[in-house]
């Protein structure tokens, strides 16, 4: 969808896109960067040194972490797929303000599963001490974050789907 297209044109995209976006930055950038930063300083300075998982049992708990960010990435694009589905919006008076605060409350599960992804980098750092293992989670954490955040095309999808829900939820009164 190009987009000029001028049925969006009532709707600020933009406006809708904001708040969304900044949390996704927050809990999925600026946090999990913070948490990878405090274990590169320990890992640096070789202040945290106490290994709980013996250098055997390091690569399968490897393993056990990427297996649950791939099954917690499989999640998160389900669960934002479905919002196209899913009715956010009663009226068409308030649709662009309603819409907004249920993207926003919508997505918020969504990008908790993602910062997840990155919890698990930062525990396996505190159970290993192993710092490029942990920096890969975080690093995956932020690839998902890209794909899953909400774009205009996404938007505009969203907007389509959920006039269509309305006007078939009005039809059925």
């Amino acid at each position: 969808m190009p987009l000029s297209d001028r049925r969006f044109d009532k709707y600020n995209l933009h406006k809708m896109i904001i708040k969304p976006l900044y949390l996704g930055v927050i809990l999925n950038i600026i946090l999990p960067g913070a948490m990878l930063f405090v274990c590169f300083y320990l890992s640096n300075n070789n202040s945290y040194t106490n290994r709980i998982v013996g250098f055997e049992s390091a690569n399968t708990l490897f393993i056990i972490f990427a297996v649950l960010g791939v099954i917690n990435t499989g999640v998160a694009l389900w669960m934002r797929q479905k919002l196209l589905s899913t009715p956010m919006v009663t009226s068409k008076e308030n649709f662009e303000e309603e819409l907004t605060l249920a993207l926003l409350e919508k997505i918020r599960p969504v990008y908790i599963l993602i910062s997840i992804i990155a919890v698990y980098g930062v525990s396996y750092y505190f159970l290993t001490t192993r710092f490029q293992e942990a920096a890969f989670f975080v690093v995956f954490s932020f690839l998902v974050f890209q794909v899953v955040r909400p774009r205009i095309g996404y938007i505009q999808k969203l907007i389509d789907a959920q006039l269509k829900l309305l006007e078939n939820n009005n039809t059925e009164k």
